[in-house]
């Protein structure tokens, strides 16, 4: 589950990518078979809050820290038409549509959706999902950014508003230095911008920034009984940090925010698996 081979071939294959919204997508379905590695899946749920659950259940993001693999797979393509190098996760949806275990042989399947303007640029939607013997039991949609100049005033990514009122704090977290090497331990990815000061300066961040995942899975810990769960990701939480953890469960809304600065921002629900 390395991330550096990928993001190496992406360096070389930059200056070659003109990203446009109306660009062909590769038209290929990535697949692995995967069974949670216990020690790894019990070190994921440690350092994302999910202990202490009791019910046997995989976290609702883990099945998309099992086909990052894949994904990154896809987008380091050469005829994948976005730059990896650069792109910037934007939003995500989670829906579980069946109880998953520990002892779950998945089948995963990952393949690029669609394009879309953005106002910032070209935005890619990459689909994860998750079979059991052959039944859809999990999937994810991610937003990907590919920032370049663009007439686009909208934005089509799912989510909350971004003028949103600030919900009620619950909590703060005091996120370490090394939060985001050891997420990378658990996830596999290692994106220089997670790991150290000079590695994330290299990329224009003044230190190591927080993986936008860990982020939200330590608020989904914070959540019982999710089958569906959607945020979009705001602005990077620079390490270390005091962040604090604001909700309404009236509505399964929740933030992550430093001060009235909302780093990651969405919402949860239950229904019927």
């Amino acid at each position: 589950m390395r991330t550096l081979p990928a993001l190496a071939a992406a360096v070389a294959a930059t200056p070659l990518k003109r990203p446009h919204p109306e660009a062909p997508l590769p038209q290929v379905r990535l697949t692995r078979e995967a069974v949670p590695a216990p020690a790894r899946l019990t070190r994921y749920a440690e350092l994302c809050g999910f202990t202490g659950r009791g019910d046997g259940t995989l976290p609702l993001p883990y099945p998309h820290v099992l086909g990052f693999p894949l994904a990154m797979r896809l987008m380091s393509r050469r005829d994948f038409p976005l730059p990896l190098l650069g792109l910037v996760h934007t939003w995500i949806t989670l829906d579980r549509h069946a109880p998953l275990t520990a002892a779950d042989r998945l089948h995963l399947t990952v393949h690029a959706e669609s394009l879309t303007p953005h106002r910032r640029g070209t935005e890619v939607t990459i689909v994860t999902e998750a079979r059991v013997a052959g039944e859809l039991v999990w999937e994810s949609r991610s937003g990907y950014l590919a920032r370049h100049s663009t007439a686009h005033q909208g934005d089509t990514a799912p989510g909350t508003a971004s003028d949103a009122p600030l919900l009620p704090a619950v909590t703060e977290w005091r996120l370490p230095a090394g939060l985001g090497r050891r997420y990378g331990a658990v996830s596999g990815d290692r994106n220089p911008i997670h790991l150290h000061p000079l590695t994330a300066r290299a990329f224009g961040f003044p230190r190591a920034i927080a993986h936008g995942m860990w982020t939200f899975a330590r608020c989904l810990a914070e959540h019982d009984g999710v089958t569906r769960a959607q945020a979009r990701f705001r602005a990077p939480v620079l390490l270390p940090a005091t962040v604090t953890y604001a909700a309404d469960p009236a509505t399964g809304a929740f933030q992550l925010r430093s001060g009235e600065r909302v780093h990651l921002s969405g919402e949860t629900s239950a229904r019927s698996a």
